[in-house]
């Protein structure tokens, strides 16, 4: 490259930023008015900021110690004295177990989330850009991942996994980075294409600049709303592990194992099930609202 090329290259990429900021104002102005007019999405970011909170300040807000058990005071109904949302077969109060058991599942939901769009963001980006025989092998080993049934792949790799927070958010991220994968793919075999990626070419940039600085920022927004949508379904699965045994192991409090700790108890205390159930229902439909939202108010084939 001649003097006279990388001095061009240099004058373009300084000019870019201060054309390109007023673009990006624009843009994001949009999108948080779209997304502001979503109902649906407002009400579940309201939901998703309280649950947030409430985990977040678990150790202020809760009225005793998670694990402080009392034989005198189990199975006390919700709504007496002391123990608003009473407490479990152990004489622990439920209020603050749910509390700090949502510290564990949206941990573990937002682990596996960062897991997934860092695993399926590669692949798709690799595949999409590379092409041929890249491509063949990567999808067809990722249609080989989506064959199996994602409940089977993780009860296989959780069983001979020591389970911890950290463990279960990985085998959720590895199980589930398939779609992710998919999408980044699409767009980049449509972003290639462009000619700003013929021009980068042409200026002898890498492949790996190419890819990270001119490709995947312009897939975040498919990435984002994919993001939100999969930590709501993390949360879902790591409910599921943990209730079936292979997940969150007691005396840690997870909203799965303290439905698994209350099958045996549902006649005769029913709120020890019904409350993480309505903890995790909760959660997973503001996640859900906000991505609904947030694809809405992203795609520019909706704005008018």
């Amino acid at each position: 490259m001649t003097a006279q090329t990388e001095a061009s290259q240099m004058v373009i990429e300084d000019k870019k930023p201060a054309r390109g900021l007023g673009m990006e104002r624009g843009y994001l102005r949009m999108v948080m008015t779209r997304f502001f007019r979503h109902r649906l999405a407002v009400i579940g970011l309201c939901m998703v900021i309280l649950v947030a909170l409430l985990t977040i300040f678990a150790s202020q807000l809760a009225p005793y110690d998670p694990d402080r058990f009392n034989i005198r005071e189990r199975f006390t109904p919700p709504f007496r004295v002391g123990h608003v949302l009473g407490t479990d077969e152990m004489g622990r109060d439920m209020a603050s177990r749910l509390l700090y058991a949502g510290r564990i599942s949206l941990v573990v939901g937002l682990a596996a989330m960062l897991v997934t769009v860092v695993i399926g963001s590669l692949i798709g980006a690799i595949s999409g850009y590379y092409g041929g025989w890249v491509d063949s092998l990567l999808m067809r080993f990722t249609d080989t991942v989506l064959a199996f049934p994602t409940v089977f792949l993780l009860l296989v790799l959780a069983a001979f996994v020591r389970p911890t927070v950290l463990s279960i958010a990985l085998i959720i991220g590895v199980t589930a980075w398939m779609e992710v994968a998919r999408i980044v793919r699409g767009q980049v075999l449509s972003l290639k294409q462009q000619d700003f990626v013929t021009a980068a070419h042409s200026l002898g940039i890498p492949d790996r600049r190419i890819i990270f600085r001119h490709l995947m920022p312009n897939t975040l927004s498919p990435i984002l709303v994919a993001a939100t949508l999969n930590v709501a379904n993390a949360v879902l699965l790591e409910s599921y592990i943990s209730y079936v045994g292979y997940g969150i192991q007691p005396p840690v409090a997870s909203w799965g194992n303290m439905l698994n700790n209350a099958q045996a108890y549902f006649d005769m205390a029913p709120w020890l099930a019904i409350l993480p159930g309505l903890m995790i229902t909760f959660t997973v439909m503001g996640f859900n609202f906000v991505g609904d939202g947030l694809r809405d108010a992203l795609d520019p084939r909706l704005w008018i």
